[in-house]
């Protein structure tokens, strides 16, 4: 997936400001597609240049002016032939899983740390996660939620995003659990080999 779709995406929400989009990447699509907000700003530029998206400039006293973006026609478009085109394959690339698979040869209590810290992003994920299902569904159930409302997408990214975070506390808890009983086991042999001999 490219930027590109991802800020169509977005704005299929409705008009937003550069700012606007930023924290709906950093609060939703950061789930399944992270970019930082100079990388935001400048695609920004390019789907303006391309006429994917229109851009209003909003003047504010006391601010600097904003610019507002909303997609156009010809975006819509766009974002509608992506969706009809089968996705790439996705690949994983996550150092804390090379660290992971050489943990038997490195530094295994600095890698339970790690892992430890991976567990409480998941939850923290978890938690932001949780608050942005509450705000959607806004009183409704779920089942009411995706009968009724006017975009499912969303929601439906959000719990594919909360499931990843799930998963990772579950893989975290799996593996911290077999680090422990690894070191334990050596901790144990080293005592009994080391111990002197009584005659």
């Amino acid at each position: 997936m490219s930027l590109k779709h991802a800020v169509l995406a977005a704005l299929l929400e409705g008009e937003a400001s550069g700012y606007d989009l930023a924290k709906i990447f950093d609060v939703s699509v950061a789930n399944f597609w992270a970019s930082t907000p100079q990388q935001l700003y400048r695609e920004l530029d390019r789907l303006d240049e391309a006429g994917l998206i229109t851009a209003r400039t909003v003047e504010q006293e006391r601010r600097p002016n904003k610019r507002m973006f909303s997609l156009t026609e010809a975006g819509r478009q766009d974002l509608h032939a992506y969706t009809s085109r089968p996705p790439k394959p996705s690949a994983i690339r996550d150092s804390l899983m090379v660290q992971v698979q050489a943990c038997d040869e490195g530094d295994t209590d600095a890698v339970r740390g790690f892992v430890a810290d991976r567990m409480d992003t998941a939850r923290a994920k978890l938690a932001r996660y949780d608050r942005l299902r509450e705000w959607l569904l806004n009183g409704r159930d779920e089942e009411t939620y995706l009968r009724e409302a006017e975009r499912i997408g969303p929601y439906l990214t959000l719990m594919r995003g909360r499931s990843l975070e799930e998963e990772n506390l579950r893989w975290g808890e799996k593996t911290l659990a077999v680090l422990e009983q690894r070191a334990a086991a050596r901790a144990d042999s080293a005592g009994v080999t080391g111990a002197p001999t009584v005659r």
